[in-house]
């Protein structure tokens, strides 16, 4: 992969696994030949591990998993397990639904994404795996997945470590040179304006097919 002024570029890019990933983090699947996935991190809090951004019909909608008490800060990220003391699952998918019941392609997917929210999964990381998986077999991407074998705190020139670049939080985002969010018509946009880096079930409903020739047009100095 080169840039604009032809220097060589990392081909792998290391991301941690997030709940229903925002149109940024998709964009890296269309820029790289191989997406690590990081497997072997300590779960870290306020990120997109456990929520996700969508465009309700009063603006931005944060839908947040519940975990279980105990320190997860420190928790091995496949050893935090997800919370049942509440009807998250009910609340998210009519959430879901209510915001995207008249996206154009909403029914496309509706269903098959429903059964996720009528299972009971006990840790987070095979949650948004499985999820992820859902995505992928809906939207082509470049990317080859590959998860990592350990946790290595500085990585090879290669690999770009863009682990926690992508966050909620404007304060704690990393800047990001290659991404640029392009609007796109969006089921509330006339009452809220464009939400931009939304959900990345935003653009798939609202999109369907044309997702990925979305994902190119917000990828900049290819």
């Amino acid at each position: 992969m080169t840039d604009k002024n032809n220097k060589i570029i990392q081909n792998k890019i290391l991301l941690e696994l997030q709940y229903l990933p925002p149109i940024q983090y998709f964009s890296k699947l269309m820029m790289y030949s191989v997406v690590l996935i990081e497997q072997h991190e300590n779960y870290l809090k306020g990120s997109y591990r456990n929520r996700c951004h969508i465009a309700g019909p009063n603006g931005l909608l944060r839908l947040s998993i519940p975990l279980e008490k105990g320190k997860n800060e420190q928790q091995p990220i496949q050893q935090v397990r997800i919370a049942y003391h509440e009807p998250w699952q009910n609340q998210h998918w009519n959430s879901i639904k209510t915001a995207y019941s008249s996206a154009p392609y909403f029914d496309f997917f509706a269903d098959e994404l429903q059964q996720f929210y009528t299972e009971r999964y006990e840790f987070l990381f095979d949650f948004n795996w499985r999820l992820f998986q859902f995505l992928l077999s809906h939207i082509p991407v470049l990317a080859d997945i590959e998860f990592t074998e350990r946790f290595e705190k500085a990585l090879p020139d290669k690999i770009l470590d863009a682990r926690n670049s992508i966050f909620p939080k404007k304060h704690r985002q990393k800047e990001d040179k290659y991404f640029h969010p392009v609007p796109y018509p969006q089921v509330f946009e006339e009452k809220n304006g464009f939400l931009p880096n939304l959900s990345i079930l935003d653009l798939l409903f609202c999109y369907g097919p044309q997702t990925p020739i979305q994902l190119e047009s917000c990828i900049l100095n290819r």
